[in-house]
Parts: C-alpha cells; structure tokens; sequence
C-alpha cells in the first residue's frame, strides 16, 4: 500500500490548461501536460506543451512554486544562490482546470522537495503568500483598521474617486509615459495595485512584467480591467496579496505606486512603499515617486476659526429639556479643534512664506517613519493673528528622461488630497517681521494613522522683547485619522489698498541628486492679509 502511494507521489500527472515561458508572450501559451518522476536520487519536472516540449532538470535547492491565483502559478526553476539571496532565470507559467488540480499539484511539489530535505518544505502558498506565524503588518496595524482599510479600497466607487483625480492621474500617466526609457524592457513592481491603472500605464510604456500586488478585494476588479486590455494584460501579473507577505519570483528594476495620504503620511502606506523597495528591489532600482515633501506654513483664518468654535456652542446650553450640558462645552471645545481640516484655501491666507520638510523613499527606513520630527521657523510677512499650521505636499517621479512634479499645492489644481490646517483653539499674534518657531512631532498609532503634536511660538511684541521677551506659546494634538472635511472651494479674499503682493514664497533646495529640478507650480501671487484686513475681520471669542 505504501509502496502505492509513494509511486503514485513521485510519478503524477497533470494536465494543464496553458504552458508559457515567463519570458515570452501570453499568445506562444497552449495546453500541456505536467509531469513528476524521482528514481529516488534525481527529481525531476517535466513540462510538456503541444507546440513545444519543455524538459526541466529542478535544482531542489532554488525551485519554487508561486501561486497567482486560484488555477494560475509560476514555477521558478533555475537559479542560484549568492550572499543568501536566490536569483531566478527562468519560470514557466502554468495554468490549472480548477482549483483542485492547481491545489494537488502545490501539494505534490511541496512534498517532493520536502522528501529531498529542501530549505523550502512546509505548506503550499496561497496567492504567493509567504508562510509566517504573523504578518509584520498585521503586528503593528489594529484588525479593525486594516479590514475598514481594504474594504474602502475594494469598492469601485472609491477607485472611480481617484481615477477621476485627473492631477494625480494625468501626472502618473505623463510620469511614466515621459520616462519610457525607465520602463522599456524592465521588470515593475505595482505596490498596491487597486484597479491595476499604474501597472496598465508601465506595461504601456514597454515593461517587460509588471507585477501588480494588491491586498484588497480590489485585485479581482483589476485582473477584470487587466484581462479587457490584453495587448497590455499579456505582460501583467495580478497577485493579491500584502507586500510585507507576498513573494515575487524576481527582483523589480521599477516601483512604482501611489502610497500618499492626507499629509503624505495618513494611512501609513509610506511604509509599505519602503518594505516594498527593501524586499523587492534591484540596487540600482528606480522608485516612482522618488521623494516627498511635507510643505507647512502659518495661516490666518478668522472665519475657520469662528466657525470650529461655533460647533460647540451646542454644549453651552444651561436648559436642555431641564438638563445643563454646560460641564462638557469644554470637552467638546476641545474636541472640534483636535480635527485637521481637509479644504482646499486661498493661498493668500499665508502670513510667511512656507518650509518644508524632505522623506527620500530610496533611502528612509520603515522606522524613521513611526516618529516624525518637523522644527518650524517662519518669518510674518505681515501682521496678523495666527490660527494654525497649512500643510501639504508634493512627490517627485525622478525619471532618467524627465523629472515632474505632483503637487497638492494652495492655488494650484485641487487634488482628492486637497490641503490639511491644523487650527490653534488659541491663536497668537504676530507682527510683520517677527519671528515664529514651534515643533510638529508626527507619531504613528496603530489605525494606520498618525497623531500630530503641534506648538507654534512668537515673542511678545513691545517693552521687554529686546531682553528676550515674553513668549506666546500655543499648543494642540490632532489626530490625523479624524479629520474635518470642509470641501468648500477657496474663498476670495480682497486685497487692501495699501498691500503689495510679496515676492513668489521661496523654497529651499532638495538634498537629492540634482540640485536644479524643475519646481512644482506651487502658487500664482500668494498675499497674506494685510493687517487692516484681519483686524477688520477679528471678534473677540
């Protein structure tokens, strides 16, 4: 009996839907047959396609099996190990009649290298899934979170929402397409694929594969839109999957992805982005974006402001069908100004031209990201009472061919992104000239979400500020995951009489390669408000 089984393992049979070289077109695929012999010292696979006869010596060492989907997989099978790293130069892709037969055949190679004392043994992986006791990501990410994560990420509706972005989408598109010498002939790794879009625009630009992994449900909609372009989809592989757990059966010479959120940082897929590189990029690899930088500048905003501490007017009723909600006003008042607001502003409501601060993504590391430290240090432009902190960003696609910006800027095209104020509950006030310094401290939590500790600083203005003076310091903490979305469009505000437009903002140099990229448009005549203004505009809260 036993004898039965062990002839029945090393000798099985398969029959294929397709047998294609990884390296060759989807077209020259056609059905075949899968077959396993062992003699008892000499395993073997052996291939067979009707057009073509493919005989595999399997070097049990470096062979490995890739799942792409339910009846789909890729069997690296030669290789070579240097420094602990396997390197793959050829793969045969392989698709079942079911999920029975692609699950049999796992189970089959599995034991068979498991028999030979393979590194390798253990159970089969699923859609490319590494075996692990626990996911990095799932180690610092809550449950909750990442399932509220994914499944927004799985509907079309919320896709639609970004592909409709037509800043964001068009930049990628031109990014890619003005770059083809980037891509031409290259292996891409999508990171976080969602509809496949990115994927569909490399392989357009001449990827020879692209890879794109997507966690959520989202990777069936995109194998559909993938499999309708088949001139493109013949070259893209969809894996479903997280990129802390999936393996790839080669190394990327092209990321690519769009991990930004609100603030750069929301949602914490930055650090995804950087796993990505860590594990899946060759040295000499491109990242597509490159760099991003968080841009931050004071604001003076007296109708935000009034209207934030309007929401909790509610609690300072002292009769509410008999009841005084007046111990909690404080709770709430504190609680509506503890939300960044999402809108997009006037650009004119800067009071100083703005910072910014640099993340490199070919060089950070995964940790740096948990704890951002920003010091801030401005210069009013004009006097005027400080509500906060504006912020938004920008990445760079550092192409070999062209180098393009994607802004989230005030005053240029509004993005989905649009820009992020954290407001003081107590403003300060500043005269033109005058100095403000305080600190944005950035921690992540758990909810794929960062909180935000914010203090901004100015001297007292008068008697006793040339001996140091009396500071006016202002603090708050926001949490980035609940943010306030005003999506109202930028209000105009009239330039007094007496106020001349200042200069373009400046902004400091990039500490990457070249020192003289193209900027992005960031504003057109930016003027913060002359003081007549804001003192006109000012009420006592």
């Amino acid at each position: 009996m036993e004898d039965s089984v062990g002839q029945k393992r090393n000798n099985r049979e398969f029959t294929l839907v397709s047998v294609a070289e990884l390296s060759s077109p989807a077209s020259s695929a056609s059905p075949g047959i899968a077959r396993f012999t062992s003699d008892g010292s000499v395993a073997q696979l052996h291939i067979h396609q009707d057009s073509l006869q493919i005989d595999i010596d399997v070097d049990l060492e470096t062979a490995r099996i890739f799942k792409l989907g339910p009846v789909q997989s890729v069997c690296m099978v030669e290789g070579s190990v240097v420094d602990n790293q396997t390197s793959f130069s050829r793969g045969i892709t392989i698709q079942f009649r079911n999920e029975e037969e692609s699950g049999a055949f796992d189970s089959v190679f599995q034991q068979w290298k498991k028999e030979a004392n393979a590194q390798d043994s253990g159970r089969s992986l699923p859609n490319g899934i590494v075996p692990s006791s626990k996911s990095k990501f799932d180690e610092k990410i809550e449950q909750s979170s990442a399932k509220m994560y994914f499944h927004y990420y799985g509907q079309l509706l919320h896709q639609q929402n970004m592909l409709q972005d037509y800043v964001r989408t068009g930049t990628y598109y031109a990014a890619v397409i003005e770059n083809r010498a980037d891509f031409m002939g290259r292996v891409v790794v999508d990171v976080g694929a969602g509809s496949g879009i990115l994927s569909l625009f490399a392989a357009q630009a001449g990827a020879k594969h692209v890879y794109a992994v997507e966690a959520s449900e989202m990777a069936e909609y995109a194998r559909k839109l993938i499999a309708g372009n088949p001139m493109l989809g013949q070259r893209i592989t969809v894996i479903k999957g997280k990129v802390e757990d999936v393996e790839l059966p080669e190394k990327a010479d092209i990321l690519i992805s769009e991990p930004m959120g609100t603030l750069l940082v929301n949602e914490r897929m930055l650090e995804s982005y950087v796993i990505a590189r860590d594990r899946f990029l060759s040295p000499e690899g491109k990242m597509f974006p490159t760099v991003g930088r968080i841009h931050m500048a004071p604001f003076t905003d007296e109708y935000l402001f009034i209207e934030i501490a309007n929401k909790a007017l509610f609690w300072q009723q002292q009769n509410y069908y008999g009841v005084d909600l007046t111990p909690l006003y404080g709770t709430a008042f504190q609680g509506y100004f503890s939300q960044p607001v999402v809108d997009a502003f006037d650009p004119r409501l800067l009071i100083a031209p703005p910072m910014f601060h640099v993340i490199d993504f070919t060089k950070i590391k995964e940790e740096e990201l948990y704890e951002i430290d920003i010091p801030l240090r401005f210069v009013a432009s004009v006097g005027a009472r400080v509500h906060g902190l504006a912020c938004w960003f920008d990445v760079l696609f550092n192409g070999s061919t062209v180098q393009r910006w994607l802004t989230t800027a005030p005053g240029s095209p509004t993005t989905h992104w649009y820009q992020l104020r954290c407001v003081l509950s107590q403003p300060i006030y500043v005269m033109a000239g005058q100095e403000i310094t305080g600190k944005l401290h950035m921690v992540a939590h758990n909810a794929q979400s960062y909180t935000l500790y914010l203090t901004l600083s100015a001297k007292m203005w008068g008697p006793g500020a040339e001996q140091g003076g009396i500071l006016q310091t202002s603090s708050c903490k926001l949490d980035l995951k609940e943010p306030y979305y005003r999506m109202s469009q930028p209000q105009a505000y009239t330039l007094a009489q007496d106020q001349q437009p200042p200069p373009l903002l400046q902004t400091q140099d990039i500490p990457i390669q070249s020192q003289d990229l193209d900027e992005p448009e960031m504003m057109q005549q930016p003027s913060p408000n002359s003081c007549a203004q804001v003192n006109s505009l000012m009420q006592n809260i």
